[in-house]
């Protein structure tokens, strides 16, 4: 896991007071985030899990850098929700620009993108030249956070107008770049990152003796649980990963609001693991 020379600064930087808590403390300012948890599920906090720790770091090295940030981890960890959510606190030391586009992007792709998030008059210009300078004029205008969802799947051509972004931009810009962890290897490929990153980070799910402690604190519908129940749980279901947490927890929830439901004993958390997974 990426590590920097100012670990306690970044880390205070991103996330405040309650970065010294240490792992799975509630963040104390959670209005910056609460709208990115998957399913908006009401209630679900923000926790300050290991991954999210590590990403506050590694984005506060890469901001005041302006370099590139790989973000490599399985489907569902919270690679998106802790870099979106990072990337919020750190406010006005990087604008978050998050990129939508179709799954396998061109450059021109990129271009609308870019109009589209730097709010930029009109439709982009067709003309790529056209294009490219009111991009870079926006892009030196501030201090940017530019992130790549599915970075694994971008082309060659991509990448490369992506540096040509990066070192036309006075001092640089920060890039961040999110993949599955099978993607690493394809964008190692890429040899512009090796002297343009400012390192790769891979996050790992939770484990299982994480689980205890961080559900609980995740919403208050798990207070109480016995822990066996909660690692069963994740084991069936989850595998560490809070956004099938998130599912965990809407349907719980759910089954709570029923007349006949109190609390989400076994019998109701094992009604729940058949309903989300088929019984199987």
């Amino acid at each position: 896991m990426l590590t920097t020379e100012s670990t306690e600064f970044s880390a205070r930087a991103v996330w405040g007071k309650a970065a010294a808590a240490g792992p799975f403390a509630v963040l104390d300012d959670d209005a910056v985030s609460s709208g990115l948890h998957f399913l908006r599920v009401e209630g679900m906090r923000t926790l300050l899990t290991p991954a999210m720790l590590a990403v506050g770091d590694a984005l506060a090295d890469a901001v005041a850098r302006r370099q590139f940030l790989c973000v490599l981890g399985d489907v569902g960890i919270g690679k998106t929700f802790a870099v979106q959510a990072a990337a919020r606190r750190l406010g006005e030391l990087g604008q978050l620009l998050s990129l939508e586009f179709r799954a396998q992007p061109a450059p021109a792709d990129l271009r609308t993108a870019l109009h589209r998030a730097l709010g930029l008059p009109g439709e982009a210009p067709a003309d790529p030249g056209a294009a490219d300078t009111l991009i870079r004029h926006a892009l030196a205008d501030r201090p940017r956070i530019v992130v790549v969802e599915d970075a694994h799947r971008v082309s060659a051509s991509c990448m490369e107008y992506l540096r040509f972004l990066h070192d036309g931009v006075p001092g640089g810009l920060c890039v961040v770049l999110i993949a599955v962890r099978r993607g690493e290897r394809r964008m190692r490929a890429q040899r512009m990152l090796a002297t343009r990153t400012a390192g790769w980070l891979r996050l790992e799910p939770l484990t299982r003796d994480q689980i205890p402690l961080a559900v609980p604190a995740l919403h208050p519908v798990w207070k109480g649980v016995d822990p066996g129940d909660l690692i069963a749980l994740d084991a069936r279901l989850a595998g560490g990963a809070l956004r099938r947490w998130a599912v965990i927890t809407h349907h719980t929830r759910r089954a709570l609001a029923s007349p006949q439901a109190a609390v989400p004993d076994g019998r109701l958390l094992q009604t729940v693991a058949d309903r989300i997974d088929g019984g199987r």
